[in-house]
């Protein structure tokens, strides 16, 4: 295997493992809401939940940098600087995240978490841009499906963040039953805010296989 095959097959194993991993995530969480459950079943199913949730992290925070490299490979070329920001982006988002979720008890994770909520929300700035001057410079014209890729993560940034909004009722009275302080009230409260975030899941996964889709087809690439 060539350079290109090795980061090729690195591309392809995090789409695998972040579509896989989400279908996981979700279906765990069923069992988390479901009332009817004794309190340690549903404390287990949430276990399995964030193990799982950790792979579709991990995955997008390498999937910029894998793919930058990728499309080095295919001929789009990049300044120095660009470059070495593409490398070092992967390892940092990375660290970020195995840091958030590790040590969610430390006392400076709120503050992390705001940065890395402000992070995100440049990520989506940053593509959506760099995708825009892109197309009007004609930067990518040989390759102008990589920007329907860069636009296509840039919107699953965004529904990641849509998920982490809805989800806080979730978050709140996941924490009363560890505590075991949750009533008929709260499990009602927590089916509804997971039912507020499926339209987004499932458009999540819809995204990603068109991501697939443009990276094997290469559309308007004459």
């Amino acid at each position: 295997m060539n350079p290109y095959d090795i980061v090729l097959l690195i591309h392809i194993l995090l789409f695998c493992y972040w579509l896989g991993g989400d279908v996981g995530v979700f279906y765990s969480s069923q069992f988390v809401v479901n009332g009817q459950l004794s309190r340690e079943t549903r404390m287990t199913a949430a276990k399995i939940m964030l193990g799982c949730d950790l792979i579709p992290k991990i995955c997008m925070s390498l999937m910029l940098t894998v793919g930058g490299i990728l499309a080095h490979y295919l001929g789009v070329q990049h300044e120095t600087w660009q470059f070495v920001g593409i490398i070092l982006l992967g390892p940092v988002w990375l660290s970020m995240v195995l840091v958030l979720h590790y040590k969610h008890h430390a006392s400076y994770i709120p503050m992390l978490s705001k940065i890395d909520f402000f992070f995100r929300c440049i990520m989506i700035f940053s593509i959506l841009s760099s995708s825009v001057y892109a197309y009007n410079t004609g930067r990518l014209t040989d390759t102008p499906w990589v920007i329907l890729k860069l636009l296509g993560f840039g919107f699953l940034i965004f529904c990641g963040l849509m998920i982490r909004v809805n989800l806080q009722d979730f978050s709140l009275i996941y924490a009363k039953i560890i505590h075991n302080t949750y009533d008929e009230s709260d499990n009602q409260k927590m089916v509804r805010s997971l039912n507020k975030v499926k339209p987004w899941v499932i458009t999540i996964w819809l995204i990603l296989i068109l991501e697939a889709y443009v990276g094997i087809a290469k559309p308007f690439s004459g």
